[in-house]
């Protein structure tokens, strides 16, 4: 193991969904006697001093610091857009809630790969594609990000720099 906390990083947890297909609230669920937003937070906290929550506010804030969507109800986009018009860092973290299997020692990889190039998001390809959920956002992302939520495109993929 070879994680650290990186100190100019900022990490958020996306849970603001509405968790329709599930048919409850994914951050409550329990995975091995633990909700699955404390799989996020622990995980968050083991690589950023600073940890978020992007979701409704009367939904988390006894658990930590929340970010509200200014997209509501536009998806995932609308909630990494929230976190990078509020962040301070230069260097995001953007985690699903329901990411219970990540371990702290990739999201380190993958932080230290991003703080290597310009990119504006350094995100992991697994499985059917690439994971906008798990992924390092510059905080210039955000003008990327709401010129799409603008145009109703609701999608990381729908982002162009155009």
């Amino acid at each position: 193991m070879y994680h650290q906390r990186v100190a100019d990083l900022t990490a958020f947890i996306l849970a603001g969904g509405q968790s329709r297909r599930m048919g409850q609230d994914k951050a409550f669920l329990e995975l091995g006697g633990r909700t699955l937003l404390d799989h996020a937070l622990a995980l968050a906290n083991a690589v950023s001093p600073a940890v978020r929550i992007v979701a409704p506010q009367e939904k988390f804030l006894t658990i930590a610091r929340t970010i509200e969507d200014v997209f509501p109800d536009r998806g995932p986009l609308g909630g990494i857009h929230a976190a990078l018009r509020c962040t301070a860092t230069e260097l995001n973290l953007v985690l699903a809630v329901d990411l219970p299997f990540v371990e702290a020692d990739f999201l380190t990889y993958m932080i230290t790969q991003a703080s290597q190039v310009s990119a504006w998001v350094t995100l992991p390809e697994a499985g059917k594609g690439l994971q906008p959920l798990c992924a390092v956002y510059r905080r210039d992302f955000r003008e990327v990000a709401e010129r799409a939520l603008s145009k109703k495109k609701n999608r990381s993929i729908d982002c162009s720099l155009t």
